[in-house]
């Protein structure tokens, strides 16, 4: 796809980063919005891992709406990381460690994944993600959810032409550290397996593209397997495009990363967002316009 200078086509990148990670995407979406700036009307909007359910969540709803729900819950006893995510995090820099390049360890996470499947996870699951989002159709406009298939380890890229319920899709892109999520007899693995946790590489040939990435752009990944965040953007600079990149700042950043999925923290994830949003909008009003 060529584009020029002038060209009106936009895309918005939602990066995976837990259930932090997520809160902090609404909250800067809605930070944005509440001072004009609606980056919802991207042409296109790619969604990973905890990005797929903040993609599907603004395709049905409106970024204040979102932040007010994230903000007026009532958190629970903060626990901490938990033995689960520690647990997990083993095991991915051990296959990390022992794998050739990102498809070996695409294939190896997937082989993992089947290896641990579980019917009643998945039911589980679909209905922890259909809770989530407001609507459970794929909106008219291009939204695009990343995962990986676990039997061969190939990336896969839902969209509304795919044939894949909107929810299967979300909890596919989703289903990071325990079973793979089946969907018409083929398991699937967490979207961030397959190129980091943001895939900005899929807004190739978009001429504006803004990167919201929880994490930072940080990656488990050797830079030598070209996965990274800041590779994928010279990438999308090189082929014309304008990015910006929105991370944390170092005020929020702790909630992030180890405690990314630590659901007590998400209000003040959600709030950090907005601030940040809000204080971002002159920025990137030249940008998005």
């Amino acid at each position: 796809m060529n584009t020029t200078p002038d060209s009106p086509r936009r895309a918005l990148v939602l990066g995976g980063g837990g259930s932090t990670g997520n809160a902090w995407l609404i909250g800067i979406v809605a930070g944005l919005f509440d001072t004009g700036l609606d980056v919802t009307t991207a042409d296109l909007t790619i969604g990973t891992s905890a990005g797929a359910t903040a993609a599907a969540q603004l395709a049905a709803a409106a970024p204040p709406e979102l932040l007010a729900a994230a903000l007026a819950a009532v958190p629970p006893q903060r626990s901490g990381p938990g033995r689960a995510v520690s647990d997990h995090l083993e095991r991915f820099r051990a296959i990390i460690a022992s794998s050739e390049d990102a498809a070996d360890l695409r294939r190896r996470m997937g082989a993992a994944a089947l290896a641990r499947q579980d019917g009643s996870w998945q039911a589980q699951w679909r209905t922890t993600v259909a809770a989530r989002l407001p609507g459970a159709r794929w909106p008219d406009r291009t939204v695009l959810i990343t995962a990986v298939d676990a039997q061969t380890g190939d990336p896969v890229v839902f969209d509304r032409h795919s044939g894949v319920d909107l929810v299967d899709a979300v909890a596919a892109s989703t289903a990071g550290g325990g079973s793979a999520y089946t969907i018409g007899g083929r398991g699937y693995i967490d979207g961030g397996y397959r190129a980091n946790a943001e895939n900005a590489d899929l807004a190739a040939g978009y001429a504006r593209v803004l990167v919201l990435s929880p994490l930072g752009g940080r990656s488990l990944y050797p830079a030598e397997w070209g996965t990274h965040l800041a590779t994928q953007v010279d990438a999308l600079r090189a082929g014309g495009s304008r990015v910006e990149t929105i991370v944390p700042d170092s005020a929020s950043e702790h909630l992030f990363g180890a405690n990314a999925m630590d659901v007590s923290l998400r209000p003040l994830a959600a709030r950090a967002g907005a601030e940040q949003g809000r204080a971002l909008a002159e920025q990137l009003t030249e940008l998005w316009r």
